[in-house]
């Protein structure tokens, strides 16, 4: 609830700020501020010191799981705003204004970790997609950004009609919100009220799979993610998708018992085609921007992998990959965002003209590609793990393995054109220690290569 209260506020209060304060640089400076009390406040109810009380009447529940995912989720966003802070001014004469948009989506970050309850699912999804809408046309003046505004404005509203009407199906085949387990007949292996309930639960899943862009309601993503101010994008392609995995997994932690043997055939359909899709065409791209956005949709089927079923460490799994994949992300887009293209012969001979930027760039990429010494290492042979002990067949664990080569391929390219081709970078000006703050993101990741229990500990303190 802390964290609820506390999001909110900060919100209204950087709206305040965009009217009363010129300097953006103190505009960013009250953000970040506001993140660390965020921050503070959210790890206070953690440890059960100065917890705000008061009665959900069962909608919200709050686990130690659900904060600290919370906590994690809200230091990446004091990284991405600490890092693209500058970029983000250039977008608009009073940036305070998206630093607020940014405190009412990690509100509902914190309605998606902790809700217990339907209605609140979708007003947590709600609260964290109608800012996003915003965000992506925030360059007004670009007709790309005002399309991928209109079609995620469109999806996004079409997938969430689709959420109702299964949440209407589920309550009219249980006369209740609340996430209770299903009641399974142990001769049949089938949930009571089985038409109803199935038939919610399938559009529930359905609508899910649109808001983690998995295949095949993936298509809204490449011209979304493209056409959105490429700082939003890596907002959008991380925190944003962490929390919807996470509320995705509460969801069907328990419920996917209702489907029966039906739900390993539809989960393996949805994985498989993920990662087909979001693989093969990022092979195919020229713009680098375009890559990273089937890239996002190839590690979505990797996340997808957790709700196998819960075992001992299918938590552990999907927080280490939302955050190595989320600190990755932010890393390789704030360097895209300094090149004056998309391409990929923008980074032709980087090495040479700015060594440390090639460095942690190729520091990101082989985190996102799963080589080892790199936390993407971790976090992808967590996930496997947890595959393995959910029961899945080992074909599904070598088809993963093999998909995960194949990325290797597109993100390489970006290496080889740093370090082998041959030509000028298109890199632009760079801010003042911009190198040295990325430097910090990839000794993160390395460092969570050789030690991923130093964010997995945590989780049961």
């Amino acid at each position: 609830m802390n964290a609820i209260i506390v999001s909110t506020l900060l919100g209204v209060i950087m709206m305040f700020c965009s009217w009363g304060i010129k300097s953006n640089q103190v505009q960013k400076n009250i953000a970040l501020i506001g993140l660390l009390i965020l921050i503070v406040a959210n790890v206070a109810q953690l440890n059960g010191w100065l917890v705000i009380n008061y009665d959900t009447k069962g909608m919200l529940k709050f686990n130690q799981f659900g904060l600290y995912t919370n906590t994690l989720l809200f230091a990446l966003t004091f990284i991405y705003v600490w890092i693209n802070g500058e970029e983000i001014s250039k977008l608009s004469n009073t940036p305070a204004d998206f630093y607020s948009l940014f405190f009412f989506i990690l509100c509902g970050v914190s309605v998606l970790t902790s809700f217990d309850n339907l209605l609140m699912l979708f007003i947590g999804i709600e609260i964290l997609s109608i800012p996003l809408y915003i965000l992506t046309g925030a360059d007004k003046k670009n007709m790309f950004s005002n399309e991928a505004a209109l079609k995620y404005f469109l999806m996004g509203s079409f997938s969430t009609g689709i959420l109702l009407l299964g949440i209407t199906f589920i309550y009219g085949a249980t006369g209740t919100f609340l996430m209770a387990d299903p009641v399974v007949n142990k001769v049949t292996g089938m949930a009571q009220e089985q038409v109803m309930l199935s038939a919610g639960l399938i559009l529930l899943f359905a609508a899910m799979n649109f808001k983690v862009s998995a295949a095949p309601f993936h298509f809204w993503t490449p011209d979304v993610y493209d056409g959105a101010p490429t700082v939003f994008t890596s907002f959008m392609a991380t925190i944003a998708k962490a929390a919807a995995f996470v509320a995705f997994i509460n969801v069907f932690g328990s419920q996917y018992k209702a489907l029966a043997y039906s739900w390993t055939i539809l989960l393996t359909f949805v994985i498989l085609a993920t990662l087909l899709v979001g693989n093969i065409i990022a092979v195919f791209q020229r713009s680098v921007k375009r890559m990273l956005a089937y890239s996002s949709i190839a590690q979505a089927g990797f996340m997808l992998f957790a709700l196998y079923g819960k075992t001992d460490i299918t938590n552990e799994a999907i927080l280490l990959y939302a955050v190595v994949y989320s600190i990755a992300t932010i890393g390789i887009f704030a360097v895209l965002i300094k090149m004056k293209e998309n391409s990929f012969e923008s980074f032709n001979g980087l090495s040479k003209a700015h060594p440390l930027l090639a460095f942690v760039t190729t520091v990101f990429l082989f985190s996102l590609a799963g080589i080892p010494l790199t936390g993407g290492f971790f976090a992808k042979y967590y996930m496997l793990s947890a595959l393995v002990k959910a029961g899945a067949g080992l074909w599904l664990v070598m088809v993963a393995v093999v998909f995960a080569a194949i990325s290797i391929y597109y993100y390489f390219k970006i290496v080889q054109a740093m370090y082998f081709a041959t030509g000028e970078s298109a890199l632009g000006a760079l801010p003042k220690n911009y190198a040295y703050k990325l430097l910090a993101l990839a000794i993160l990741l390395l460092v969570l290569g050789v030690f991923p229990n130093l964010l997995l500990n945590y989780l049961y303190f």
